[in-house]
């Protein structure tokens, strides 16, 4: 399958083929949930790089057993880019990539599912000496002619699941990996069969205000176990929480953060589905998740434009995505229908009563685009296909995707 890769400023700056000529000369992270394509990616861009891969048993043991062993194996007059895959796995490790880069100028890409690990032993994040990137799920621009509304509304956009002839089995399999590899190979939780639980449970408050004791009750552990549980997900990068937009506020706000898994597919591979669970409520979900991944990637792509939140008063005035930031302050609210009703825009026209320079955006499955009362109605597939111009982000003049074959698809 042949896919475009996206090569957003910021991406361009970094994320670059070493032996293409040009780009950024500073080392940096590239974190990233399991299975966005971390490796293949850097394997792809930088052919010419010397690779140390922490899974591999031999190259991990013997690393931790000297660190200095890293230097000797790199060969006289390297000048190319130097990358340590899993770097979570080591954190003693980057004392070492520290000496590396202020002595000897060695530029270096260091790629990390996890963050928890290295924050937990107070691991050496380079102090200014190297970026942080973050890589996530295919992004509509990088699939191109190749994206499928509805093959990424019921599996996600991760690059094996995209590629998956069997892709449901694929993202079966991402779950108990997560939890063997990640979890508790990792030692982040000794009773994986109440994490098992707990990730059914917290399936169940995607798109929704967190609430931690109702998530406690339904997997039968206490309050303070689901909260650390919580905290494993983000520092796995497997999940987002979005704040509530409380700037210039007249209506009283609710205060919880709002939840979601960090891909469509791995939503609804947790969450059981039976005669209660309709189409049009897993759909509407897996549509806000599928958004909410397109946003966040295309965000970071662009250094952070805007920061992300949601609104909702203790009316129950609600809108899913609020984003605010120097290219403005933009609200959008998503439904799974091919019907846009008067109803539908409640939460926009009581947020633009509030913040009337708000930019209204209503997406949905219909086909037709237009304006209503102040508010663009617009086919999720023309938001996934032109979203740079939806949240203002330009490319840069002269810009075009590049073709590749391989890449983050395998």
């Amino acid at each position: 399958m042949e896919f475009v890769i996206l090569l957003c400023p910021n991406v361009s700056q970094t994320f670059h083929s070493s032996g293409g000529g040009g780009g950024g000369r500073q080392s940096y992270f590239l974190f990233g949930p399991r299975g966005t394509g971390k490796s293949q990616f850097v394997e792809d861009f930088y052919r010419n790089g010397l690779f140390f891969d922490l899974l591999d048993a031999r190259v991990f043991n013997e690393l931790m057993a000297d660190p200095s062993r890293l230097s000797r194996q790199i060969p006289a007059g390297f000048t190319d880019w130097i990358i340590i895959d899993e770097v979570q796995k080591a954190p003693a490790l980057l004392d070492e990539v520290h000496r590396l880069i202020e002595k000897r100028r060695f530029r270096f890409v260091l790629t990390s599912s996890s963050a928890r690990r290295l924050r937990r032993e107070n691991a050496n994040l380079l102090a200014g000496r190297a970026l942080m990137r973050h890589l996530y799920p295919l992004t509509a621009a990088e699939l191109g002619d190749d994206f499928d509304l509805a093959q990424a509304l019921r599996y996600g956009c991760l690059p094996a699941a995209y590629a998956s002839e069997d892709p449901r089995l694929f993202l079966s399999s991402y779950v108990r990996t997560y939890l063997q590899e990640e979890v508790q190979q990792e030692g982040l939780t000794r009773n994986l069969p109440a994490f098992s639980r707990f990730l059914e449970a917290a399936s169940f408050s995607q798109g929704a205000p967190l609430n931690l004791s109702a998530v406690a009750r339904d997997c039968a552990v206490n309050r303070k176990v689901v909260e650390n549980y919580f905290s494993i997900l983000r520092d796995t990068l497997l999940s987002y929480e979005l704040p509530v937009f409380a700037r210039r506020a007249k209506r009283e706000l609710t205060s919880r953060v709002k939840f979601y898994f960090f891909d469509a597919g791995v939503f609804r591979a947790l969450r059981p589905a039976g005669p209660y669970d309709t189409d049009s409520e897993l759909g509407g979900l897996a549509l806000e998740t599928l958004i909410l991944q397109e946003i966040t990637a295309r965000n970071s792509y662009e250094n952070d434009a805007y920061r992300l939140y949601y609104w909702r008063t203790r009316e129950g005035f609600e809108v899913d995505f609020v984003l605010y930031g120097e290219r403005g302050l933009k609200a959008i609210e998503v439904k799974h229908s091919d019907r846009a009703r008067a109803g539908d825009f409640k939460g926009l026209r009581r947020f633009k009563e509030e913040h009337p320079e708000a930019a209204l955006m209503f997406v949905y499955l219909g086909s037709r685009r237009y304006h209503e009362d102040g508010v663009e109605i617009i086919p999720a597939q023309v938001f996934f296909q032109n979203i740079g111009e939806f949240l203002n982000f330009p490319f840069p003049d002269g810009w075009q995707p590049s073709r590749e074959t391989g890449g983050r698809l395998q």
